[in-house]
């Protein structure tokens, strides 16, 4: 309880700041508080009057929280010298931050478009009204479209895990305030195509895809397989594709003991809506890989999973492979095993240890190395990543049988061959960003809260590569495949600090949306 000599005005209160502080001193919440002038390194952010709106409600500081939990906070009735500094723990995967990353003032974040010319020179363009966007234009040699990753953060999820968004006012948390910010990024971008991620069961089908299809898309989801209710959705714009098939991808199986995680993915076969020229296909392939960043084993085999059905799906009678776009919060950093995979084609994942697959892991100490297989025979797909056909030896009556010493060499090259620690596929895909600012280096993120800001979302893409050096993520198409026209730039972990990382006021997810626009050569 405050102290009986507290001061009241009306509904709103303020007490000295001895009696504050001797009130609050020996609780609890003395290691969530921070006092003016003190612990100048704690790693705690903290909030002047200026951070509180009229109407914020306090955290039950108190012993009774039914007096308080409808008053008004009104930091403009206390004096300068008794000011509190109410905060939220946050730390990062590397430590307690310095209070120069802490929230230093309220704003919307600044993107704009990159714009990707012949020859992988770029030009920016600041990103102002929605006229100022890069424009798709179809003709009857060309095919544009726009494709947006979101992971717009489950509301489960988020509660379940509230100790990241320990650094957001709690009205920016509610469902009932993201939904429409989250809804306003679409309608504001307005991609032809949409990957999102944790989409939320009951969300999706009471507000979601209501409020998708109303602006004239198609929607197709596909929800875990175990018990949290959230999944990946493909959305895609009624005006520039038609359907040709979905493809759910469940990572789950029970006669598989390695993969006893509920992930999944949903690949789907787009055509475009091109009235005087026949056009391929395009395959739109999104996921959420296993977060754990243990069990690179795992993820290993999930996104061979996906990549076998985008195999199936994307598959042209001529032997060659239709356009692909595949989106996703892969959990992965970039130069990782698992990243280094998707962009090369190949891995030879011999002596890895099985936590630094995706990256996330600084130390390897006590971890295991990858098995060779990583996966068994009967999940039913090679080490090319592709589903192996069950071919049933066909038996000629012949004069004589194979001798055993045939059967016996036969036995010994399925065997080498399942002992491989060569992975492969055979797509060329690209990532649309960079990952990193090419004039100081640093990391671009896409993804920032209370333990970390880094990139785990990508957008790759189908292309024939002309790699230049310093340029990662900037190829081209130059036959065939997708080229890449613009993409909406990323931030920095310190551009989004001063935002107060995410969630925020303007941004409601923990992730940033990537937007890239796309040309189709026809």
């Amino acid at each position: 309880m405050l102290p009986h000599h507290q001061k009241s005005l009306g509904r709103d209160w303020t007490a000295p700041w001895e009696n504050l502080q001797r009130c609050c001193w020996n609780r609890h919440i003395s290691s969530c508080m921070r006092w003016p002038g003190h612990y100048s390194r704690a790693p705690y952010p903290y909030f002047s009057s200026r951070h509180f709106s009229l109407n914020w409600r306090p955290p039950c500081l108190f012993e009774s929280r039914t007096q308080f939990q409808y008053w008004n906070w009104r930091p403009d009735n206390l004096s300068q010298t008794s000011l509190i500094h109410l905060s939220s723990y946050i730390m990062n995967s590397e430590g307690d931050e310095p209070s120069s990353k802490r929230r230093k003032h309220q704003g919307t974040i600044k993107r704009h478009w990159e714009y990707i010319c012949n020859h992988n020179k770029e030009k920016t363009k600041i990103l102002g009204d929605k006229n100022d966007d890069p424009i798709c234009e179809d003709s009857e040699n060309k095919f544009d479209f726009s494709v947006m990753s979101y992971n717009i953060l489950s509301q489960d999820l988020l509660e379940d895990n509230s100790h990241l968004y320990k650094h957001c006012q709690r009205p920016v948390l509610h469902w009932s305030f993201r939904f429409p910010n989250i809804l306003k990024e679409i309608k504001h971008f307005d991609a032809d195509v949409l990957c999102l991620q944790e989409v939320q069961e009951d969300h999706y089908g009471t507000e979601i895809r209501p409020s998708l299809e109303s602006l004239g898309y198609h929607c197709e989801y596909k929800m875990r397989t175990g018990r949290k209710p959230d999944g990946c959705a493909i959305c895609f714009k009624h005006s520039k594709f038609s359907l040709i098939s979905v493809n759910p991808v469940e990572f789950y199986r029970r006669d598989v003991p390695l993969l006893d995680r509920d992930n999944v993915g949903l690949v789907l076969l787009l055509q475009p809506k091109i009235p005087s020229t026949a056009s391929p296909a395009i395959c739109v392939a999104n996921t959420h890989l296993l977060y754990n960043p243990r069990r690179g084993d795992i993820k290993l085999t999930q996104l061979a999973m996906l990549l076998a059905e985008i195999s199936s799906v994307a598959h042209q009678k001529d032997g060659s492979f239709c356009p692909i776009v595949m989106c996703g919060d892969f959990n992965s950093v970039p130069g990782s095993p698992l990243y280094s995979f998707i962009k090369e084609g190949k891995l030879n994942y011999e002596g890895l240890a099985i936590g630094k697959v995706s990256g996330q892991e600084q130390s390897s100490r006590g971890q295991r190395i990858l098995s060779i297989p990583i996966w068994p025979p009967n999940l039913g797909i090679s080490q090319n990543c592709v589903y192996e056909v069950q071919q049933v030896p066909k038996v000629e009556k012949t004069d004589s049988d194979l001798t055993q010493t045939q059967l016996d060499k036969t036995e010994v090259l399925v065997t080498a061959e399942k002992l491989s620690s060569k992975l492969q596929h055979h797509f060329s895909l690209s990532s649309v960003y960079s990952h990193y600012f090419p004039d100081t280096g640093i990391p671009e993120v896409t993804t920032c809260h209370s333990r970390s800001a880094i990139t785990v979302d990508y957008i790759f893409y189908s292309a024939e590569k002309e790699g230049v050096a310093g340029q990662p993520g900037a190829e081209v198409a130059l036959v065939g495949g997708l080229k890449l026209l613009a993409r909406l730039s990323l931030l920095t972990e310190q551009d989004l600090w001063t935002v107060n990382g995410l969630p925020n006021e303007n941004n409601s997810s923990d992730h940033l949306p990537l937007l890239a626009k796309f040309r189709l050569e026809l």
